[in-house]
């Protein structure tokens, strides 16, 4: 029990390494990310969207009482 805390408390300044990402995954992501929102858009109606619209305002701008 005493090793697991002594070592725990060691591992605690320890700087950790950088995870490196997949340059094949991020390419795959970005190209879904950047044509995602359009391409949602696109099949929107215009009420729909303004429905949408409507709800992200109020959302923002909403009081919360804490």
């Amino acid at each position: 029990m005493a090793f697991g805390v002594v070592e725990r408390a060691a591992k605690i300044g320890t700087p950790k390494k950088k995870r490196r990402k997949n340059p094949a995954a991020v390419l795959l992501g970005r190209r879904g990310g950047l044509k995602g929102g359009k391409a949602r858009a696109d099949k929107l109606t215009p009420e729909q969207r303004s429905s949408i619209a409507s709800i992200a305002a109020k959302t923002r701008w909403q009081v919360t009482n804490k």
